[in-house]
């Protein structure tokens, strides 16, 4: 899949939470986890659609 970089705004105490992830190796960085998240929802959406 084709990356492209783009920028977000997002709450301190969200970023704070990312970090603490990162940093018990969850995510290797917020990208990661930004993309995670958002795998995560439209696969949520897709069961939604299909229910």
């Amino acid at each position: 899949m084709k990356k492209r970089k783009v920028t977000i705004t997002v709450d301190e105490e969200i970023i704070r939470w990312v970090e603490k992830e990162i940093a018990r190796k969850r995510f290797a960085s917020i990208s990661h986890a930004v993309e995670y998240a958002l795998v995560r929802l439209i696969e949520s959406e897709k069961e939604w659609a299909n229910e």
